[in-house]
């Protein structure tokens, strides 16, 4: 049987050194093909990758920043058209796959299996918890009385434990550091959808997979080195610029609704009042911050895309 082929996407802005790093672990990997989509950087990142020559590459240069969710969605596209691989390959910009990881991917079997997340660490080895893979709480009753008694987040994401295992394990979602999207998956469920912008574009989009029939592995020793700050931040999570804010709720809205079913207008004066208490940490940009919040849940509610207010 002939190796799999894989296309990796990366989707960069504005992280020239992220990049660089990036993009030169991959090509020291035995990728097929390597697309990366630079929305519009001017720290020198579309100079330096104008520099390699490496058959291998391709870089996609949209005229307007198209975000995370935009730029994966685009990515994969033309991946598809030019190449048709056998499997996309997602990540940021300030992720990369460890050594050996595309081998040992290649090495087995992936039959049955329509996406394979790897495991997502820091560099200093530990589970990056942003990229925990899950499982939906409202498809599952054990998950769920877990999650409500107390478990919070962890009671619906994987587990330390879980990062030992030595086989794959089934997943409902998990995130784009490190996932493996199957040409089945992309002919059976599509792209991700540009106008998420950023932020649960991954979620919305492994949820959907998951919930069409589709079956996503956890495989951890698919190890993904994720060189993130997020959860270095002390204090309450403040989103600078304001905008993220829009993003955040509203596309939070979508995936409730997509997850929770007929529960979700029980979810949303819950999660609406826990989320609107955030304002209080903005100071004088609470004003803002409120008028971004009520136009999320509108659109959330409504189910409505398109609206971005960065671009205002």
């Amino acid at each position: 049987m002939p190796a799999a082929r894989i296309a990796a996407i990366v989707v960069t802005y504005q992280r020239r050194s992220q990049a660089e790093v990036t993009v030169r672990r991959l090509l020291e990997e035995p990728v097929d093909h390597l697309v990366v989509v630079d929305n519009g950087s001017t720290d020198g990142t579309r100079d330096w990758l104008a520099t390699i020559d490496d058959p291998r590459l391709e870089v996609l240069l949209p005229e307007v920043n198209l975000g995370g969710a935009g730029g994966f969605e685009t990515g994969m596209r033309h991946a598809v058209a030019r190449f048709d691989p056998d499997w996309c390959l997602l990540m940021d910009d300030d992720a990369r796959p460890e050594p050996g990881t595309l081998a040992t991917f290649r090495a087995r079997d992936w039959t049955g299996w329509d996406a394979v997340s790897g495991g997502a660490y820091l560099p200093g080895g530990e589970v990056c918890e942003m990229n925990r893979p899950w499982i939906n709480p409202f498809w599952s009753w054990s998950v769920f009385w877990r999650t409500f008694a107390g478990g919070g987040r962890m009671g619906f994401h994987l587990d330390n434990p879980a990062y030992a295992a030595t086989g794959p394990r089934r997943v409902d979602g998990g995130s784009f550091v490190g996932i493996f999207l199957s040409r089945r998956a992309i002919e059976t469920n599509g792209y991700p959808d540009g106008d998420l912008f950023i932020y649960a574009d991954d979620s919305i989009y492994t949820l959907e997979l998951t919930r069409t029939g589709g079956r996503i592995a956890f495989a951890p020793d698919l190890r993904f080195e994720h060189d993130c700050q997020t959860f270095a931040q002390q204090g309450p999570k403040i989103y600078k610029p304001l905008w993220k804010v829009y993003y955040t709720y509203r596309n939070g809205l979508l995936l409730y609704r997509r997850a929770a079913g007929p529960w979700f207008w029980v979810v949303l004066p819950l999660v609406a009042a826990k989320w609107a208490r955030a304002g209080r940490h903005y100071g004088p940009g609470r004003s803002e911050f409120y008028r971004l919040y009520r136009r999320a849940l509108r659109d959330g509610v409504r189910g409505q895309t398109g609206w971005h207010p960065e671009r205002e």
